[in-house]
């Protein structure tokens, strides 16, 4: 039934009985889920190309994703402004981008605005989307803009799966400009390489990661699919690991007869999806059963390998590896086998992986004091989070001190058991509150109560609530020769900021 209409669009409300099937085929219909007063409702979703010089609100612009958008948009001339609750860790890029940036969400910030885009973690409630209904200014989720500006490509790659997206994108990204292809990217973080967290290339190539968050990657229509796991997570939107993987398969349905589909050969559940598909199909991981695998391995003490990149018996070229992990070489089989398939050089997509550091916020060195080495890691689940301890602790011959900002109550509630044994090979577990973001503290989640269960399995674990503790206990505690790994999504980067301006400050004074 037509209930209103905005600006540029027209909304629907559907029958509840309706409203399930209509959502599990939204992207097919261009139309977007929207929570209005009123009850759900489905508006047709407004085109990018429409609003060309015209001014775009980004309504959480300093995310990681978002920021990469506006920078996107402001160099193919349009005007953006944005806001968000915080002044972030990426908010200086947007800036100088040439964004108008808004700190704190205020209705009146969206006036003037001709379209307003948002990401999924944006409340129904927000001020800014309230206003832009009652104006009638057109809105469309931060997926669907996505989606948009990869239509049209030959090669739509989007890189899935709950750990490794950035970094795979990332690799991916500087083999094939520095073998001149010149891909479009987007990536969810920032990649020296290429400067920054996007690029405009002029190939047929974009790449993008595929967030599986809110079903955000449906929105995209790849020609080439890289999958790397399937896990659980986002279980606040998810019912289960089985539906995270129903709707993995969605997003693999949706590669043309034509497309690639490129995945984990050691995932059940990714091969489970694979079977149901069409396209060309490859397979990468660690054992010569995959299309993709490394030859003749080894790793050293501190858990950087190198290997001879196979596809079948025939060698594609050496990899001296200068990110740690077996993690990481699998995200350096997978974005090999994608640039192979892309036709790059595999001699210089080699060497290209072989002086790949690695992107910010992964695993990253930000200071040496006292002789103890402090690096940060983006990883805010507890896999992530084993991955960055395990490595960690091969690098250290010193104590291990992880620090780790739980986020989202919902993340800690579903998975409050893996928590308590991720950081299990550090020395000392620190643990901040937890990084509320887009949800509300329920009151009885905290925490004290994650420290409380570390302790129980033999942790050694302290709950230090605010970056101002967590800095004065390292500073009490540390000594020379110790690791500290701080380790989260929300803002725990700026603990590590804090600590090198007060660290500056200190050598200033002496």
């Amino acid at each position: 039934m037509l209930i209103s209409q905005g600006r540029r669009f027209w909304a629907y409300r559907l029958d509840s009985n309706l409203r399930h099937e209509y959502n599990d085929h939204v992207s097919y219909l261009c139309l977007e889920q929207v929570k209005l007063q009123g009850g759900i409702f489905f508006m047709q979703v407004p085109d990018i190309h429409d609003y060309k010089g015209k001014r775009i609100h980004m309504v959480g612009i300093g995310g990681s994703s978002m920021s990469g958008l506006s920078e996107m948009l402001l160099s193919e001339g349009y005007q953006v402004s944005g806001s968000d609750r915080t002044d972030g860790y990426l908010m200086n890029d947007v800036r100088e981008a040439g964004a108008q940036v808004f700190i704190g969400h205020k209705a009146e910030n969206v006036h003037g605005a001709d379209l307003v885009v948002y990401t999924a973690a944006i409340p129904a409630d927000n001020p800014e989307l309230r206003e832009a209904d009652r104006l009638g200014i057109p809105r469309m989720e931060r997926a669907y803009l996505l989606g948009q500006l990869m239509k049209g490509y030959d090669w739509a790659v989007g890189i899935c799966g709950a750990h490794g997206k950035t970094t795979t994108t990332s690799m991916l990204s500087q083999i094939l400009v520095e073998n001149g292809m010149d891909p479009s990217v987007h990536i969810g973080g920032k990649l020296d390489a290429i400067g920054g967290s996007t690029r405009i290339g002029h190939s047929d190539i974009f790449l993008a990661e595929a967030c599986e968050f809110r079903r955000s990657f449906l929105q995209i229509s790849p020609t080439m699919a890289i999958v790397l796991n399937i896990d659980a997570d986002h279980l606040d939107c998810y019912r289960d690991l089985d539906e995270i993987e129903e709707t993995f398969g969605l997003f693999l349905s949706k590669i043309p007869p034509e497309g690639i589909a490129i995945g984990n050969g050691a995932d059940d559940r990714i091969l489970r999806q694979f079977a149901k598909l069409n396209c060309r199909k490859y397979t990468f991981g660690l054992t010569d059963a995959c299309d993709y695998h490394p030859g003749h391995y080894q790793e050293d003490e501190h858990g950087y390998a190198s290997f001879d990149l196979m596809q079948g018996a025939v060698s594609l070229g050496h990899v001296i590896m200068q990110v740690p992990g077996t993690f990481n070489v699998e995200n350096a089989l997978a974005s090999l086998a994608a640039a192979h398939l892309l036709g790059a050089d595999m001699e210089k997509a080699c060497a290209s992986i072989s002086a790949f550091h690695g992107a910010h916020r992964r695993f990253e060195l930000t200071d040496t004091i006292d002789g103890v080495e402090l690096f940060h890691d983006y990883g805010h689940n507890p896999a992530e989070m084993h991955n960055a301890v395990h490595v960690a602790r091969k690098r250290s011959n010193g104590r291990v001190i992880a620090v780790m900002q739980p986020h989202t109550f919902s993340r800690v509630r579903s998975l409050f058991q893996d928590y308590l044994t991720c950081t299990e090979e550090a020395d000392i577990t620190l643990v901040t509150d937890i990084c509320a973001a887009r949800e509300k503290d329920p009151g009885d989640l905290n925490s004290g109560m994650l420290v409380d269960g570390m302790k129980q399995h033999g942790l050694e674990a302290y709950w230090t609530p605010s970056f101002d503790d967590t800095e004065k206990w390292l500073r009490e505690h540390w000594r020379k020769g110790d690791l500290v790994i701080t380790m989260g999504c929300g803002d725990i980067n700026l603990l590590n900021s804090q600590i090198h301006a007060h660290e500056v400050e200190k050598q200033k004074e002496s």
